[in-house]
């Protein structure tokens, strides 16, 4: 039997901690993406999402907490950094990598000594989360690798009968991921992103008072880090704004069917349309909904113009894509 779309109210609150207490998987929506919620208490719900999602078990877990004064519970050690970046930015889309207590369950660390933890910023999500009194591992309800889900309805559509409900909580304010900072190496590396998301390296310098570092090649695995993810079943072609017009027309001369996410139709007509958003906001909040849309179009193909812009929604969305392309087969 699938899920329940439940309305967030106090009785759909209560009825998805009682689940969640009895080790069952619950979709709960963020401000970034929806999550598929476990215990992350319990090894054996934490197990759960790995089944459902068809993750590998090295792949780490985000631990979602009520609020920052539930750190001490998960982080062995919590600089004061940790601090400043939660008081700055919690609840919110950042997460911070810090030394694991002995414990939390291996299950969700990936078997490492670290663990990534944040406090979401949607009502919904925070609701939930104090209705349970605990963390929720909760990364992105979909199957491993695939397009992330920013409704209720793209849950079901993903996982169905794997979870007990879905929270409606609307579409995401945000539409990308967390962004993922390291504190864990803090006296050999410093602070470093892990992966980009809303808030960029510059926010993040400034709270600190201390440069951030890129990812390198010490650094903790962590979600959403694999070169292909984030990936529609039908292959994705990034282009420049200049390379449009001739890729097109080489797809449609080897009879391939198109569907093209750019400013500015093509010149051709057999093929499938969408304008390409110019506000960066908008093209994040919209980004995993269409492309959602053109994998059920059957096409051959998706062609999407690379984003014109700067700052850190704009480093976000470019990771998303060439990470959809690549996991999709396309590049």
């Amino acid at each position: 039997m699938s899920a329940r779309i439940l309305p967030p109210s106090e009785e759909s609150l209560a009825e998805a901690a009682a689940a969640l207490r009895a080790g069952k998987l619950v979709g709960m929506p963020t401000e970034t993406v929806y999550g598929l919620a476990a215990d992350a208490g319990n090894p054996a719900a934490v197990r759960r999402i790995f089944a459902a999602k068809g993750r590998p078990s090295d792949h780490p877990l985000i631990v979602h907490l009520p609020a920052a004064e539930h750190l001490p519970q998960w982080a062995r050690e919590i600089p004061e950094e940790a601090w400043t970046l939660g008081r700055r930015f919690w609840p919110g889309p950042l997460t911070l990598v810090l030394a694991r207590r002995p414990e939390v369950p291996s299950e969700v660390t990936g078997g490492q000594e670290t663990v990534a933890l944040r406090v979401p910023a949607h009502p919904v999500a925070l609701a939930l989360l104090r209705a349970f009194g605990s963390g929720l591992a909760a990364p992105s309800a979909n199957r491993f690798g695939r397009v992330s889900p920013t409704t209720a309805a793209d849950v079901l559509e993903e996982l169905g009968e794997a979870v007990a409900l879905v929270l409606d909580g609307g579409p995401c304010p945000v539409g990308v991921e967390s962004t993922i900072l390291d504190l864990s190496r803090l006296e050999t590396a410093g602070p470093v992103i892990l992966r980009p998301g809303a808030i960029g390296a510059e926010a993040l310098a400034e709270a600190l008072e201390r440069p951030v570092a890129a990812a390198d090649g010490a650094a903790p695995r962590v979600s959403g880090s694999l070169p292909g993810h984030y990936a529609p079943a039908t292959p994705v072609r990034l282009a420049a704004a200049g390379e449009i017009e001739p890729v097109v027309a080489q797809r449609l001369a080897q009879g391939k069917r198109i569907a093209l996410w750019s400013r500015h139709p093509a010149a051709a007509v057999q093929l499938v349309w969408q304008e390409l958003p110019a506000e960066l906001e908008v093209l994040a909040r919209r980004l995993y909904a269409q492309l959602r849309a053109f994998d059920r179009l059957g096409v051959d193909e998706i062609v999407i113009e690379r984003p014109q812009g700067e700052g850190p929604l704009a480093q976000a969305i470019a990771d998303r894509l060439e990470r959809a392309a690549r996991g999709s087969g396309g590049r």
